[in-house]
C-alpha cells in the first residue's frame, strides 16, 4: 500500500470527482457513511441513549461532521453538533450538510466562538473531533489551541475523522492537537500514524475505503509505502517436489558467547524454521555442547576462544552469513569483526547486535558492506547514526543513511522501518507490543539470514523477513497474549505463518 502527503490524498479527491465523476458533496457523503458504518460497528445504539457530540470546524472536514450528524440521527442515535468557528470562510459542502441537518431541533446546533466558554460534555458520551482534519498549515494557539486540550482530557471514547485535529500527517506537530483514542483514516493510511511520537493523539487507527478513482493511486509516486499481504502477494518460493536441501541455500551465523548462548540457539531456531538448506553457527566452544545437544539440525562450528568470537571460518561456501547475536564485545571479538568486514566482500549479509554496537562504538560506519541488512533497534540506531530531536527526523535520518552507505536499515519497533539505498521507507503491518522481549530481534536475524541464503534478493528478504516475523508474533499472541509472548514462541509461530502467506 502506497502511503501518501496530505496534498497527494486532496489532489486524489480532485481526480476521483473528475474521473468519475461524481460531485464533490457526494464524495463527502460517501465519505460519512463509512465513519457512520465503523462507528455503529464499534458502538451500536443503546436502548438508553448516548448523546454523540460532533465538533466541527469550518471546512470540508466539519462538512463531514455535519454530514455524519445527519447519517448518525437517522441512525436513532442522539446527535449534538458544535460549530467551532475558526476564522470566516466556510466550504460550500460545509454550508450545504448544514442545510441538510435535520429540522425542528432533532440535531441541536450550538456555535462556538472564540473566548466562549467550553461547553461541558457527560463523561461517558462520545466526542467526535471534525474541526480541521488534514487542513491545518500553521500551529493552534490561543482559545483554539486550549479547547483541543479540552477535548482531549474528555474521560468519554473520543473519535476523529481522518486526521485529529491539530496534527501535521507530513511532519512534527508542533502545537496542540486533539487526542483521539480512536482515528478512521479514508482510503490510504497517513505517514504520522505509524509514529511513535503521535500515538497519544492518533490512538487505535483504521483505514476503510471511501473508494477514491484507482487511476491516482496507480500514478502516484511516494517515497512511502505499507507492508501488508497485497504488496507481498506471490513473492514466496514455490519449493519443487523434487527438493533437495543443497536447493535452499546453506546459511552461516556467527553469533553468540559466553553467557548469552541463548541469542545462539535462537537465531539458528529461526533460521532453520524460515526454510534453509543447511546451516552452520560459528560460536565459541563454550557453546559447543549446548549447540549440539539444542540445535541438533545445525552444524556447529568452533571457535578458537572459549567464550567469545576471536576468528571466522572460510565463507566461500556460505549463500548468506548472520552475524552479531549475542556476540559480545571484548577486543578480541573487535578485532575479529574487523577483519570479518575486511573479507566478507558483497556476500549476502545481516548485521544485528553487539556486531552493530562493536561499529558504532569504533566509528566503522563506513565499512559497511554496500547491499547489506542492519537491524537496529532504536538505542543502537542512535550510537550508529546519532541522536534526532523527533520521529519525523529519525525518519529522514534513517533514509539518508541508506542512501550514503548503500545498505538496508531495518529499526525495530512498532510499525518496523525498512529503508533501501534508493530512498524508500517500507512500513511493517504485523508486529505486536508482546514481541517487545528478550531475544526477539535474534529471531528476526535468523529469518533474514534464511531468507538471503534460500535466493531472495535484499529489498524482498527484507520486506519479507519483517512481515514474517511480525505475524509470527501476531500468532503467538492470538493464543499467548502479550504479557506471556517469548521469543521462542515467534520461532514456534513461523510455520503458521509461512501457511497463512501461503494460505
Amino acid at each position: 500500500m502506497k502511503i501518501l502527503s496530505a496534498q497527494q490524498i486532496r489532489d486524489w479527491d480532485a481526480y476521483t470527482i473528475q474521473h468519475e465523476p461524481i460531485a464533490s458533496i457526494d464524495l463527502m457523503e460517501r465519505a460519512s457513511e463509512a465513519f457512520c458504518d465503523w462507528l455503529q460497528e464499534k458502538f451500536p445504539p443503546r436502548p438508553a441513549a448516548t448523546t454523540i457530540h460532533v465538533f466541527c470546524g469550518l471546512g470540508n472536514n466539519g462538512g463531514d461532521g455535519l454530514a455524519v450528524a445527519r447519517i448518525l440521527n437517522r441512525r436513532f442515535y442522539e446527535v449534538k453538533v458544535y460549530r467551532c468557528h475558526l476564522g470566516t470562510q466556510f466550504s460550500p459542502d460545509h454550508l450545504t450538510n448544514l442545510e441538510r441537518l435535520p429540522k425542528y431541533d432533532e440535531v441541536s446546533v450550538l456555535d462556538l466562538h472564540e473566548n466562549d466558554a467550553f461547553p461541558g460534555i457527560p463523561a461517558a458520551e462520545i466526542v467526535i473531533d471534525a474541526i480541521l482534519g488534514t487542513g491545518i498549515n500553521r500551529p493552534l494557539e490561543g482559545y483554539w489551541g486550549e479547547f483541543l486540550t479540552h477535548l482531549s482530557a474528555h474521560p468519554g471514547p473520543k473519535i476523529a475523522i481522518d486526521t485529529p485535529s491539530g496534527l501535521n500527517v507530513d511532519g512534527k506537530t508542533s502545537g496542540p492537537c486533539f487526542h483521539a483514542d480512536y482515528t478512521l483514516g479514508f482510503e490510504v493510511l497517513k505517514l504520522a500514524f505509524l509514529l511513535p511520537d503521535n500515538e497519544p493523539a492518533v490512538g487505535d487507527w483504521e483505514v476503510r475505503s471511501i473508494g477514491l478513482h484507482p487511476g491516482f493511486l496507480n500514478e502516484a509516486i511516494t517515497p512511502y509505502y505499507y507492508i501488508d499481504e497485497k504488496l507481498l502477494h506471490g513473492v514466496l518460493k514455490k519449493r519443487p517436489r523434487h527438493a533437495h536441501k543443497g536447493l535452499f541455500g546453506h546459511a552461516l551465523l556467527i553469533v553468540g558467547s559466553y553467557g548469552m548462548v541463548g541469542a545462539a540457539l535462537l537465531s539458528g531456531r529461526a533460521t532453520l524454521r524460515s526454510g534453509v538448506g543447511l546451516l552452520t553457527i560459528h560460536a565459541p566452544s563454550c557453546a559447543y555442547p549446548i549447540l549440539q545437544m539444542g540445535l541438533p539440525e545445525a552444524m556447529v562450528s568452533v571457535d578458537r576462544h572459549q567464550f567469545n568470537f576471536s576468528e571466522f571460518p572460510a565463507m566461500d561456501k556460505y549463500a548468506a552469513v548472520g552475524i552479531g547475536s549475542g556476540l559480545g564485545q571484548k577486543e578480541h571479538s573487535v578485532r575479529a569483526l574487523e577483519d570479518f568486514l575486511r573479507e566478507i566482500g558483497q556476500k549476502p549479509l545481516v548485521i544485528d547486535a553487539d556486531a552493530l554496537n562493536i561499529i558504532a562504538a569504533q566509528g566503522w560506519q563506513h565499512r559497511l558492506p554496500q547491499g547489506c541488512i542492519i537491524t537496529p533497534h532504536p538505542k543502537e540506531f542512535a550510537r550508529l547514526f546519532g541522536q534526532t530531536s523527533d520521529d519525523f527526523a529519525t525518519l529522514h535520518l534513517q533514509q539518508q543513511k541508506s542512501a550514503e552507505h548503500g545498505i538496508f536499515i531495518i529499526r525495530k519497533g512498532a510499525f518496523t522501518t525498512l529503508s533501501t539505498p534508493d530512498g524508500r521507507v517500507f512500513f511493517n503491518s504485523t508486529g505486536n507490543p508482546g514481541m517487545a522481549t528478550a531475544g526477539s530481534g535474534d529471531v528476526l536475524t535468523g529469518i533474514l539470514t534464511s531468507l538471503l541464503a534460500q535466493g531472495y534478493d535484499t529489498e524482498t528478504t527484507a520486506c519479507l523477513g519483517i512481515y514474517l516475523h511480525g505475524l509470527a508474533g501476531d500468532l503467538a499472541a492470538a493464543s499467548l497474549g502479550h504479557e506471556a509472548l517469548l521469543a521462542g514462541d515467534i520461532v514456534e509461530k513461523l510455520g503458521g505463518a509461512f501457511g497463512r502467506m501461503r494460505g
